[in-house]
């Protein structure tokens, strides 16, 4: 059975930083995309980085360019994203995901608050 959880979320202050893991088990995802979404209340979720099955090609939405870095460690199935400078419009359920293409998984989500 495929599963991705997540972990790292929290309540933080403007400025601050967190480090969100998800680490995958059930398959081997190393030759797998995998990425971050993001989605706050009353709004559609929406697309936060992504980062190639090597970790040569990182990909970041513009409103986190400069503050948010995806990793990823294919040895320990688990793909990193660490947010700093948080802003109180970054508060948002994080979903991590694992695209082949052909087959795509999504995590339960993490919380992220960030207080003004």
């Amino acid at each position: 059975q495929v599963q991705l959880v997540e972990s790292g979320g929290g309540l933080v202050q403007a400025g601050g930083s967190l480090r969100l893991s998800c680490a995958a088990s059930g398959r081997t995802f190393s030759s797998y995309t995998l990425g971050w979404f993001r989605q706050a209340p009353g709004k559609e979720r929406e697309f936060v980085a992504r980062i190639s099955w090597s970790g040569g090609g990182t990909y970041y939405a513009d409103f986190v360019k400069g503050r948010f870095t995806i990793s990823r460690d294919n040895a320990k199935n688990t793909v990193y994203l660490q947010m700093n400078i948080l802003k109180p419009e970054d508060t948002a359920v994080y979903y991590c995901y694992a695209s082949s293409g052909s087959a795509n998984y999504w995590g339960q989500g993490t919380q992220v608050t960030v207080s003004s």
